[in-house]
């Protein structure tokens, strides 16, 4: 069975950055795709980032193209979020989820497993 446990949230001011890690146990961290989706209060989740089984591949959506970087380690079975330039529209509820496929994977309803979540907080 996976599991993914994410870490790294926290309270932030506009501006600044933070590192999401997401650790994958139970299968081989390799055999899967990984992204990041978010859920702000009273909306729906939302891609975020996305990277191939070997990390060559990446997608971003439009709102955070140029500010975050999605990276993985198949060593240390983890996946990284760098948000740089965060700002009070990033705050939100950050997930990390796994599908077993080699390519990107930018469709939430796709993705098999997903953490429990944590919370990203950005002030103004």
């Amino acid at each position: 069975q996976v599991q993914l446990v994410e870490s790294g949230g926290g309270l932030v001011q506009a501006g600044g950055s933070l590192r999401l890690s997401c650790a994958l146990s139970g299968r081989t961290f390799s055999n899967y795709a990984m992204g990041w989706l978010r859920q702000a209060l009273g909306k729906e989740r939302e891609f975020v980032a996305a990277i191939s089984w070997s990390g060559v591949c990446t997608s971003y959506a439009d709102s955070v193209k140029g500010r975050f970087t999605i990276s993985r380690d198949n060593a240390k079975n983890t996946v990284y979020l760098q948000m740089n330039s965060l700002k009070p529209e990033d705050t939100a509820v950050y997930y990390c989820a796994a599908i077993a496929t080699l390519g990107v994977v930018t469709t939430k309803n796709k993705y098999d497993y997903w953490g429990q979540g944590t919370q990203v907080t950005v002030s103004s």
